[in-house]
């Protein structure tokens, strides 16, 4: 079977490496979000809230952080009576490896780091035991910086549902993004490590930006709600959020 698949993804890979290029090309350039990238919200006990990771979380498809993923997060935990200083270290393009390398040393101290990565690493076409050993260097390397800290990690998004990518280049994408997932599901056996899957039915038309490829001001809301419906124990805001539930 694997012997199958590679013979296949041989045969398609002039047809795919078209495709990715017409992609590329023909997909809007949105810039990541305005205005500052860390912020307070909220009133109440002081709670630091860190995201650090790709495109999404420089809040491309957004008009300011406060739209994107970091600041519906901060919104969402400050909602139950906490005073939330949140703080975005992201870049577009990024995969594990380079937020490893060149951003993880830019997080301020915090009592939850979200991690959202999974993306770059698809398009790139890391393996899954690639992409585990790199995303577990991230939470390593975190900690080493902010000691034993929580830490959510983002479930990687089914680029199946992408609608910018056209087959069969998108059917690829979407194996390879789901194994990624398997694998960043697995370091959730590690101590004061969480991992949340996308909810199903979070990408839909409603959700995605202008470029059909990153979320929007919508898919941020509704993704920032799943997050905060998962967060562990401890953390001093799990406590504070009603359970989310799809629209």
């Amino acid at each position: 079977m694997a012997v199958l698949r590679f013979l296949l993804f041989a045969a398609l890979a002039p047809l795919l490496v078209v495709q990715a290029l017409r992609t590329r090309r023909g997909t809007p350039r949105l810039p990541g979000a305005g205005g500052p990238a860390s912020g307070v919200t909220g009133s109440g006990p002081d709670f630091r809230l860190a995201v650090l990771g790709e495109s999404t979380v420089e809040g491309v498809g957004a008009r300011t952080h406060e739209e994107g993923l970091t600041g519906r997060l901060a919104e969402l935990i400050a909602g139950g009576g906490l005073r939330v200083r949140w703080q975005a270290v992201g870049r577009t393009g990024a995969s594990a490896a380079v937020v490893r390398r060149e951003l993880v040393h830019r997080l301020a101290p915090a009592d939850l780091v979200v991690i959202a990565l999974g993306v770059n690493d698809t398009l790139e076409l890391h393996s899954a035991a690639r992409f585990r050993r790199d995303l577990l260097g991230v939470v390593v390397d975190v900690r080493r910086r902010l000691g034993p800290v929580p830490v959510v990690l983002a479930g990687v998004p089914p680029m199946g549902s992408f609608p910018a990518l056209p087959r069969p280049l998108r059917d690829v994408l979407a194996a390879r993004s789901a194994a990624l997932d398997r694998a960043a599901a697995e370091l959730a056996r590690l101590p004061g490590v969480t991992y949340v899957a996308m909810a199903p039915g979070l990408l839909h038309d409603g959700t995605f930006a202008a470029d059909r490829f990153h979320p929007g001001p919508a898919g941020y809301r509704e993704w920032a709600a799943t997050l905060v419906a998962a967060l562990p124990a401890g953390t001093g805001a799990e406590q504070s959020q009603e359970p989310w539930r799809p629209r």
